[in-house]
């Protein structure tokens, strides 16, 4: 004759014990592995932050401390005119440089989501630039527009843009100084985009294109009615990044015109290493720094604000 086994009060104890132990020790055994991270970030970004907030209130150059000087920086970068100028210059470059930075990563992540041959040589030959160093990228752009012997004059005149004995000086015209750092860190940096994109646009669901083709819809309504309102979040979350990566340029800018003609291309980033390491202020520099960190918060903010979904 069987006999049922039940569990008594000691043995559910037991077992409620040995789960809460296994779970302890997964705990434990998670917070092992980050416990690493999570110094290093304390170590080299936390900390150095209210470092930096308390060099900020001094007279701080690179010899070491100086006086404690309150919010007198801060005041000084209000009043600075070349600080306003350079954040302007930098709001040129947002402007300039992100609507193609969006909409060119798009048009390449719709050419590789669609079924063509080669699809995995594009995606590789249109990423490729990302990976090279600023230094690399600035140098090859460098001997391209340079005038009469560079790469882009030379095409302009064999296709008949440029008139025989004229030249365009890329570099030292401000405005097409700003379209050469467009171009430049359009080719260089897309790749990140259009990854982001390509893979948005790999999960929305075939067989809603398919119900639209089944309508009738063609290839402009279903990008308008079906790819564009998926896409929205990503597309929100790609302009939020861009913004701050846009405002935050400097690597290429500083290799390749030094901020010139003149300063008509000195961003705020080259114009807070100039203040700190070259006028030899780092408390000042720092100053400047903790508010655009600020900017950037806000700006941020806004953006989410504006691009989150609206409630009915």
């Amino acid at each position: 004759m069987a006999t049922e086994t039940t569990l008594g009060p000691n043995s559910l104890s037991d077992a409620k014990l040995a789960k809460r132990k296994r779970r302890m020790h997964n705990e434990l055994l998670a917070g092992a592995f980050l416990a690493p991270y999570f110094t290093f970030f304390l170590i080299f970004s936390i900390l150095p932050i209210f470092y930096g907030l308390y060099v900020s209130f001094h007279d701080w150059t690179l010899a070491g401390k100086g006086e404690f000087v309150g919010l007198d920086n801060y005041i000084y970068a209000f009043k600075d005119a070349d600080f306003w100028a350079s954040l302007l210059h930098s709001a040129y470059f947002v402007v300039y440089s992100t609507p193609f930075l969006i909409l060119v990563p798009f048009c390449l992540a719709l050419i590789l989501d669609a079924k063509l041959k080669g699809r995995t040589f594009l995606r590789t030959v249109y990423f490729m630039p990302q990976v090279l160093s600023v230094a690399v990228v600035s140098y090859i752009w460098v001997f391209i527009l340079q005038p009469y012997t560079g790469l882009m004059n030379t095409v302009l005149h064999k296709i008949g843009v440029l008139a025989e004995g004229t030249e365009w000086f890329w570099l030292n015209d401000a405005n097409l100084a700003w379209v050469s750092i467009v171009m430049i860190t359009l080719w260089w940096t897309q790749g990140f985009n259009m990854i982001v994109l390509l893979a948005g646009l790999q999960d929305i669901p075939p067989e809603h294109y398919e119900a639209a083709t089944l309508d009738g819809a063609n290839g402009w309504q279903r990008l308008k009615y079906i790819t564009l309102p998926a896409m929205r979040g990503i597309i929100a979350l790609i302009m939020i990044l861009q913004v701050i990566a846009s405002f935050k340029v400097f690597g290429q800018v500083w290799l390749v015109t030094r901020g010139g003609p003149g300063n008509e291309t000195r961003t705020m980033i080259q114009y807070i290493y100039e203040t700190g390491f070259s006028a030899n202020e780092l408390g000042l520099s720092t100053a400047m720094s903790f508010i655009f960190f600020v900017f950037l918060i806000i700006l941020s903010l806004l953006q989410a604000k504006f691009f989150s979904p609206k409630k009915d």
